[in-house]
């Protein structure tokens, strides 16, 4: 990678007073509520009389996109900055993200699939986010070349705990309670939810980066590039497993949109919120990274969800 690229990425600051950052939990909270309107008990008692499908998609998540993502940032080398590889092993170490749903619903997928497999990645990212993000961090920064002079990653795990657990598990819980509890209510606001999920991303990447928008801008077809590379093989990852054990197609299609569509969201406000980089270097290029997954995840979702109403109609 160009070192000056790589500087001007990394010199991107993003800074946020409490008032500020105490807006953007708010809204991550009520988008996360908004996810969880859809999710009735009922669901996971359909979906877990036959558990292959919820197995392989959790591992798909959970185990292998952190995985594949470590493997992925290594074979790069030096095209990409150390900043930008723990971006990327941020984002994979997320959970689904809070459109795979109305995605799955857009792609004709399993939607009662897609919705537990968001509850069940949800709930585990309070333990999983901060274990998959320091374990392959720490290797990443053991083994790659590029990362040798960067200090060890000291994720303080009580901070992270908290802010996953305040801003995903409690709305996820509150979300779920109205579902069984209030239906009618839930129906009501749960489409409203879905769209001010997507206004919301976009309006906090525009905003936190609006003073760096000229940075941002001169490295954007670089960003670009290394955002799709990553999403095609988080996207590839969930159908490819998908189609290896021989899961039904509505199935296949829930895997993939749910692998290829994670809360980035989350991970800007990890970056912005807790004490995580205290001791590093100016890390710009893992908040870019973070953002812009956050906006090209929408895109590819509606460019998959388009791909695959072209093949129900080719199949009719």
């Amino acid at each position: 990678m160009n070192p000056q690229l790589a500087a001007e990425l990394d010199s991107i600051q993003v800074t946020l007073n409490a008032g500020g950052m105490n807006t953007i939990n708010i809204v991550l909270a009520f988008v996360m509520y908004g996810v969880a309107l859809g999710i009735r008990p009922r669901v996971f008692v359909d979906v877990f009389k036959q558990p292959k499908s919820v197995i392989l998609g959790a591992c798909c998540q959970l185990v292998l996109l952190p995985l594949l993502t470590f493997l992925l940032v290594l074979a790069m080398g030096s095209w990409i900055s150390p900043m930008m590889a723990l971006g990327m092993i941020l984002v994979a170490s997320c959970p689904g993200g809070n459109i795979s749903n109305f995605i799955s619903s857009l792609s004709k997928a399993n939607i009662e699939l897609s919705v537990s497999l968001t509850a069940i990645s949800t709930a585990l990212a309070v333990f999983m986010t901060p274990f998959n993000f320091a374990f392959y961090g720490n290797l990443f920064l053991k083994f790659s070349p590029i990362a040798s002079d960067l200090p060890s990653l000291s994720i303080p795990l009580w901070d992270v705990f908290k802010t996953i657990f305040i801003l995903l598990g409690i709305p996820l819980t509150l979300g779920i309670l109205t579902s069984q509890f209030l239906p009618k209510v839930a129906d009501a606001l749960k489409k409203p939810f879905q769209w001010v999920s997507i206004i919301f991303f976009l309006a906090m990447v525009v905003l936190s980066f609006w003073n760096n928008r000229a940075a941002f801008l001169q490295c954007i077809e670089y960003i670009f590039l290394v955002v799709l590379v990553h999403n095609l093989l988080a996207l590839a990852t969930g159908f490819s497993v998908a189609s290896i054990f021989k899961l039904p197609r509505a199935d296949r299609r829930t895997l993939t949109i749910e692998t290829g569509i994670q809360n980035s969201g989350l991970g800007l406000v990890l970056l912005l919120g807790t004490s995580i980089f205290a001791g590093f270097p100016a890390h710009g290029g893992m908040l870019v990274i973070t953002a812009w997954w956050g906006v090209w995840h929408i895109v590819s979702g509606l460019i998959v969800a388009t791909f695959f109403n072209m093949t129900n109609k080719h199949r009719a």
